[in-house]
């Protein structure tokens, strides 16, 4: 029980004088969190090897070099937006790669539904970024590539010619028209754009030649199943994305160093965004069939390799866009400007009180809930796989990374507690306070 007088005092002071008396003392009882049984660090990178063998089959090395590109250095949302393009441009891939199968048992419209999804979201990520870009091009300077030209090695001018894609091709180009109709270039990829903006010069900055060069897997000459094909080409998608979550994360924490918060906000959610991207990547694996599936499974020598070690911990980038995710947690003092007492009082939780009631500054109000939002974003996603795992494999598979102490590493991570206990206090308090007015 919490004895809340001191809060009764510090917000009486923002309430109309007309508002319901509170009785003297205000008790509220915070929840304890579940318990669960959980090592000292619920998400590590799984055994070297197996890490390895993961970057290999992606060829993830030869990715890494055109993701850290910079062939444009003034221009300062480049390690950003270009992954974010080399994913699109890869999801050109996967969609050839989708029409082009042959096997009478696919689910060819599910398929083409998900597809459609998975590009308007990615081409709303890339019109987001692009968006901030302008904003800091009037602060810094810097502006993006453009030109009049258009590409002439994307993938998707092809895809809207070819029959059997056409559909989704001409709905990609209208969608790239409606989604950058705030930005003040374009793509350039073949849509009407009929305000006559300039293109952004993307062969240039995406190398879509380059990436085509890695369209197959190492296993891609002696192992005779078409979903090899897509499951490379989905993890490529994953790992573009997480390489641009990475470097928005880097700026997400400069502009809360330099008090920048808006912009923090702004980008906050769109980390939030990225998490949700990932899980719906993921999610295309139910579409694949499960014999071949698991037949590729046994071909690829997937196995898990000892306790607490979940298939998606075999991606470093995945478990360091985790880690720093919740290390957001750690700014939370420089957003709120309050030192933490080293005691153990609520100094956060009362400055994030204050700041809720009195509304004083909305950037840092935003940047707080966009926060929160990312934990929940993260933690659905690792929910959200552990099931997939399972419709996949079969529940054996998630339980075989469980130990006899506790439960699998999956679910350590979404039973956590909270990543940010002052401000879920602040809220416990807040919805007291008012559920006891009247």
């Amino acid at each position: 029980m919490v004895d809340m007088d001191w809060k009764t005092k510090m917000v009486s002071s923002d309430l109309p004088s007309n508002s319901p008396k509170l009785s003297s003392k205000l008790h509220v009882t915070i929840p304890s969190p579940f318990k669960v049984p959980v090592s000292s660090s619920p998400i590590s990178c799984s055994a070297p090897a197996a890490c390895s063998a993961y970057e290999l089959y992606l060829r993830l090395p030869e990715l890494r070099k055109l993701w850290s590109s910079r062939d444009f250095p003034t221009w300062t949302p480049e390690p950003i937006l270009k992954p974010a393009l080399q994913a699109l441009e890869i999801t050109f891939r996967l969609v050839l790669a989708v029409c082009s199968d042959t096997r009478p048992y696919i689910n060819h419209r599910e398929w083409n539904r998900r597809l459609d999804s998975l590009l308007t979201n990615q081409i709303q990520l890339v019109s987001a970024i692009c968006e901030e870009e302008e904003e800091e091009e009037e602060e810094e300077g810097g502006s993006a590539p453009v030109g009049d030209g258009r590409s002439s090695l994307s993938l998707l001018p092809q895809l809207a010619t070819w029959r059997k894609s056409e559909a989704i091709g001409k709905k990609v180009l209208c969608t790239i028209d409606n989604e950058m109709r705030r930005c003040k270039y374009t793509l350039g990829l073949g849509e009407q754009n009929i305000a006559g903006k300039p293109n952004l010069r993307y062969d240039a900055i995406c190398r879509p030649e380059e990436l085509y060069r890695l369209k197959d897997n190492p296993f891609a000459d002696h192992i005779d199943n078409q979903e090899n094909q897509t499951l490379y080409i989905l993890h490529q998608i994953l790992e573009s994305w997480i390489h641009a979550s990475g470097n928005l994360l880097n700026r997400i924490v400069s502009s809360i160093e330099e008090g920048r918060f808006g912009k923090a906000s702004n980008d906050v959610f769109i980390l939030e965004r990225i998490w949700k991207l990932l899980a719906e990547i993921e999610d295309l694996h139910i579409l694949m069939d499960p014999e071949d599936f698991l037949k590729l499974k046994k071909q690829l020598q997937i196995k898990s390799t000892g306790k607490n070690d979940a298939f998606c911990f075999r991606s470093k980038g995945l478990v360091e866009m985790m880690k720093m995710s919740k290390d957001l947690r750690q700014k939370v003092p420089a957003v709120l400007e309050v030192e933490v007492d080293p005691t153990g009082g609520p100094r956060l939780q009362e400055a994030a009180m204050r700041l809720y009631a009195r509304k004083g500054d909305c950037d840092k109000i935003h940047l707080l809930q966009g926060m929160q939002a990312v934990e929940a974003a993260a933690k659905s996603f690792f929910f959200a796989y552990r099931q997939l795992v399972a419709a996949m494999m079969g529940s054996a598979e998630t339980n075989a990374t469980a130990s006899q102490e506790s439960c699998d590493s999956l679910s350590q991570i979404f039973m956590e507690p909270t990543y940010f206990p002052s401000l879920d206090a602040a809220k416990t308090f807040l919805g007291e306070f008012w559920s006891h007015l009247g």
